[in-house]
């Protein structure tokens, strides 16, 4: 009688768990359990076609504010798009493009919710994982005020800073050079101590850099990864990049020209030297050869190779 009875409290625990995971995967409105409508894929840190993107119909019958605090827009009671991650060392940022207002909806791999209006900018959507996790990512696109339209979601590794980075993605196809540079600036004259001056970047891109003819190749981001503000001197200047992928150059210098190099440096390492350099502004953007991006580190020198 007592193993019976023991059996059943067993069986009753395992239903209760069962029932509870299950709930955890509908909230009010939603499923997360339910297939997603435009797809779903697997990624792990550092994978090769970042931006990843995805074309949706944002909006839905479902109020986000009754999902979790925080939430705004109307979304579908089916997830848009299902993300499985391996996470790594690097930020994960979701955002969405589009001529209307969208709003975002996660469920993360923890079953929180983490949600977005406008951090995007252009009453785009933007969510950063600073430490994401690995699992199981359910997304939704919501439309603010119930006005649904057509929109991309991408899913990118390529900067942890949510300031300005759907303008990265804006769809218009060539390096700006007006956009803030992604990894940061700095002003340095001739003589300029530490040499050689490193800065932390990640390859790689959406836009062809073979657009911009020469020898101008590999996949790069419309922002510039750095800017470097130089006083010059009566010392060439160089500019090269450190990395275990297949990395590229190209740099918009202070004349507006553009230079590029893929191979000059050690391997598949490029390397750019201006013999007589120019004071001015130098935009800098490390490709991806292939559109394989890489953690990497740039580096400027006045000591030469």
């Amino acid at each position: 009688m007592r193993h019976l009875l023991f059996t059943g409290v067993a069986v009753l625990a395992v239903l209760s768990a069962t029932a509870a995971a299950a709930q955890s995967k509908r909230q009010i409105g939603v499923d997360a359990s339910e297939r997603a409508t435009y797809g779903e894929i697997r990624l792990s840190s550092g994978f090769a076609d970042d931006p990843y993107t995805v074309s949706v119909t944002s909006g839905g019958s479902v109020d986000a504010s009754d999902v979790s605090d925080g939430c705004v827009g109307m979304v579908s009671r089916a997830p848009d798009f299902q993300l499985t991650y391996e996470a790594g060392s690097l930020p994960l940022s979701f955002g969405t493009i589009s001529d209307s207002d969208t709003t975002l909806m996660i469920n993360g791999p923890d079953g929180r919710w983490s949600c977005d209006d406008d951090s995007g900018g252009d009453r785009d959507a933007l969510v950063t994982y600073a430490n994401p996790g690995s699992g199981v990512y359910d997304i939704w696109v919501g439309a603010w005020g119930g006005n649904s339209g057509s929109a991309q979601l991408f899913i990118t590794e390529l900067s942890g800073d949510t300031g300005g980075i759907g303008n990265r993605y804006d769809g218009s196809g060539a390096p700006d050079t007006s956009l803030t540079a992604t990894y940061g600036e700095v002003r340095l004259r001739a003589g300029f101590s530490p040499d050689p001056y490193r800065v932390d970047v990640y390859s790689g891109g959406s836009i062809e850099a073979s657009q911009l003819g020469g020898s101008c190749v590999g996949m790069i981001a419309q922002a510039p990864d750095f800017q470097l503000t130089y006083e010059a001197g009566r010392v060439p200047l160089t500019f090269g990049v450190e990395a275990d992928g297949d990395t590229t150059l190209v740099i918009n210098g202070p004349d507006g020209r553009w230079s590029c190099d893929d191979d000059s440096g050690d391997g598949p390492d490029p390397e750019i030297t201006f013999r007589n350099p120019q004071s001015g502004t130098y935009d800098v953007w490390v490709g991806a050869y292939g559109g394989n991006g890489v953690s990497a580190e740039l580096f400027v020198t006045e000591l030469g190779r």
